[in-house]
């Protein structure tokens, strides 16, 4: 074993007046070794990634799939940009926001447009990732040696070279190696212009990093304060003139006015600043906001990452202690290196930063917590150097045992879980062969060349069948994501405004999703197969929870069924006859219905949400009438237009108040009626265990008076049971 030399006193000193070149070599060794230690370092990450991506293709017939569906969204995206269709998602839609990586697609697609075979442009997107992964551990012996000396390095590239989860990651065919070599070079370049306080080089690979990932945007924000702070601290001592200060401190803001350019364009094109798979995926995006319950929430997922990250739990994610290693590594560079106290400081912020930030998504820890992954080269990086911190408060011998005491058994441990890592990536490519994949090519095999296809896992279906896709989730259909936060009565709703040729012809459902519901609306028809999962079970020695949903079998049926569309908007009408002319009419779980009249449940506990549905009943004359609907529970208020004031008016509302049991004498089928702020009388509305039944109320003339009409439903008593707790569907008001 190589003796460990701990850095000389000399190189922790503050060295203002070197130069970059000299400030890069004044704590690393020179000479071959070094250079050879690169190689070897990025030579075994990358045998390490071809032998995951060897066992995944003995898993799959030796064909490349990957583990988890959203690496075809890149692909699509990517063949869509380097056809000439940029960031459309099916060739003729509205530009989308669905790839979570906007650099890592263009690089795709580049690729593609350079006449990269559609056949090879999978194994491409994963051998891009292994590359990755070969060039972070690489420089992250690069940053360690220049950190804390050159075992140090060592170290910690071993540990990034021989990760599993990054392995998994880098074989993905996802943008996940890709942001952690962006995160390790951002800091390694901050490294090399320190010494000058002189950053030319390091805002330019935060602009790289700002574009690729929101994430890589958080961490390198955190780290320009270091450099403004740097910079300025910089120019006190040298006096140096502060409209050259002001210039550098612009400069240092490059990943921002980038960053901002980005959402700007996004708002241009899409209405919103925020990508597409924010809005399907956050807390802050449901439909009803509390903010203890969201911080409730967040704080679980916090603790989630917190426990893997510490090798506490079963998920095999890192040695034990790593995480705590990884802050006295953090406080041991800041308190014995004064020169990297902003570096370590920025670091050990932007790691916190960034789970907080992933951890307001509803799903933080999917896919193997794949949006935290790219931190793990700096997680294990300063957890080597926390090892070193501890073994500097023993002496002599005692301190290089420490040392290589604590480093071989966090290798130990990591190469242990090298196998298991490789058999449930594989696994998991199996079971997205199983189902997108096979989906994809029967649908490509046996539906009609033009046809439109609704699915809720958008991904390989769309890349793979060459068919039209509307994605019902909303990541790659602007439009959708929200309407599937509320609901499938939202999601049937934001289906009848699509133009009849975009209209799903054909669906391609889990049956476990709560998408299902759509089938509630008759829109599912003529059955055409089911997809039901076959591949191997998933290796037990992780949670399934952090898994695709077909390894973890959450989600082991898939069926494609023949659209429907013969009721469609057969709800629109009352069934009862309208007393009078009908002014206007309220359609619940309509968003933009909702929004123009002001809609809001009033719910009467906190943590309640108000989520849609959509529901057929049979008509009067026999047929099928089908409506979407919301649950309340405590009341709502709404706002009707268009009335002639001083004259009487009638609400028909069309409702369900079976909740319970429509026996029961629950007393929750009784609102109170507040017609802008005046009580109006009681609603008591009926019950049907068949479905909804349309009920009226009387509104006298005097409480008439604007041709606006503010309408609240709520409980017969403030505070205290019994609720009103029904399925509100639609409101008619009439003259």
């Amino acid at each position: 074993m190589t003796r460990f030399v701990a850095p000389s006193a000399d190189e922790h000193d503050e060295k203002p007046a070197e130069s970059p070149a000299a400030a890069g070599t004044a704590t690393r060794p020179t000479g071959r070794p070094l250079r050879d230690a690169a190689w070897l370092i990025g030579g075994l990450s990358l045998l390490v990634t071809v032998l995951f991506l060897v066992v995944n293709l003995a898993y799959n017939q030796w064909h490349f799939i990957p583990p988890i569906d959203d690496a075809y969204i890149h692909l699509q995206y990517a063949r869509q940009i380097g056809t000439g269709h940029f960031l459309q998602y099916n060739t003729g839609d509205p530009i989308s926001t669905g790839a979570s990586s906007l650099l890592y697609v263009l690089i795709l697609g580049g690729a593609y447009a350079l006449g990269l075979p559609g056949e090879a442009f999978l194994p491409f997107a994963m051998l891009f990732g292994a590359l990755c992964m070969a060039l972070t551990a690489a420089l992250t012996y690069r940053l360690g040696t220049r950190l804390a000396g050159r075992q140090v390095g060592i170290w910690a590239g071993l540990l990034v070279a021989l990760s599993g989860p990054l392995a998994w990651g880098a074989t993905s065919g996802m943008e996940i190696a890709f942001v952690a070599l962006l995160l390790v070079a951002l800091l390694l370049v901050f490294t090399a212009e320190r010494a000058t306080n002189r950053f030319l080089w390091t805002p330019l690979v935060a602009v790289v990093a700002a574009l690729t990932r929101t994430e890589a945007l958080l961490f390198a924000g955190v780290l320009g304060l270091a450099m403004i702070w740097h910079v300025i601290a910089h120019a006190r001592g040298t006096r140096a003139a502060w409209p050259r200060v002001i210039g550098r401190i612009a400069w240092i803001g490059l990943p921002v006015y980038a960053a901002a350019g980005l959402y700007a364009f996004y708002w241009a094109v899409t209405g919103s600043t925020e990508q597409n798979g924010v809005l399907a995926k956050s807390l802050l995006h449901m439909p009803a906001v509390y903010p203890l319950e969201v911080a409730d929430k967040v704080l679980s997922n916090f603790r989630t990452f917190l426990t893997a990250f510490s090798g506490l739990s079963t998920q095999d994610y890192v040695f034990p202690g790593a995480l705590l290693l990884a802050v006295i590594g953090v406080i041991g560079l800041f308190r014995r290196s004064p020169q990297w106290r902003g570096l370590a400081l920025a670091a050990g912020i932007g790691v916190v930063l960034v789970l907080a930030s992933v951890s307001t998504l509803e799903f933080a820890d999917v896919h193997h917590m794949r949006y935290v992954q790219p931190l793990m080269p700096i997680l294990l990086l300063f957890a080597v150097v926390g090892i070193h911190t501890a073994a500097q408060l023993f002496t002599g011998g005692a301190r290089r045992s420490v040392l290589a005491g604590g480093v071989v058994l966090a290798l130990l441990f990591t190469v242990s879980q090298l196998p298991a890592w490789s058999l449930r990536q594989a696994q998991q490519a199996a079971g997205i062969r199983d189902q997108q994949v096979s989906i994809a090519h029967w649908i490509k095999g046996h539906l009609p060349r033009g046809a439109n296809v609704a699915v809720n896992d958008v991904g390989a279906i769309t890349y793979l069948s060459d068919r039209y896709v509307v994605d019902l989730i909303g990541l790659a259909t602007t439009g959708f994501a929200t309407p599937n936060l509320h609901g499938a009565g939202s999601l049937y709703e934001e289906l009848r405004y699509l133009p009849e040729d975009r209209r799903p012809d054909y669906f391609a459902i889990f049956d476990a999703w709560g998408v299902h519901g759509l089938g509630d609306a008759g829109l599912f028809g003529r059955e055409l197969i089911t997809f039901e999962l076959k591949s191997p079970t998933f290796s037990h020695t992780t949670l399934g929870g952090m898994s695709a949903c077909q390894a973890a079998r959450t989600c082991t049926k898939v069926t494609i069924y023949q659209a429907d569309w013969n009721a469609l908007g057969s709800g629109d009408q009352p069934l009862l006859s309208a007393d009078g002319q009908i002014r206007d009419r309220l359609n619940v779980a309509d968003l933009r219905d909702e929004e123009r009249h002001d809609y809001q449940v009033v719910p009467a506990h906190q943590g309640f949400q108000p989520l849609t549905h959509v529901k057929t009943v049979t008509g009067p004359d026999g047929g099928d009438v089908v409506d979407s609907g919301r649950h309340v529970v405590g009341g709502e208020t709404f706002t009707f237009h268009d009335l002639i004031p001083g004259r009487a008016v009638t609400i028909t509302g069309r409702v369900d108040a079976t909740e319970p049991l429509g026996a029961e004498p629950t007393g929750s089928r009784a609102v109170q009626v507040s017609v802008n702020g005046e009580v109006a009388g009681v609603w008591n509305f009926d019950a049907d265990p068949r479905g909804w039944v349309e009920s009226t109320f009387a509104i006298p003339a005097e409480l008439v008076t604007d041709s606006t009409l503010t309408v609240e439903l709520g409980p017969l008593q403030d505070f205290l049971g019994p609720y009103p707790d029904y399925q509100s569907y639609a409101y008619w008001v009439s003259q």
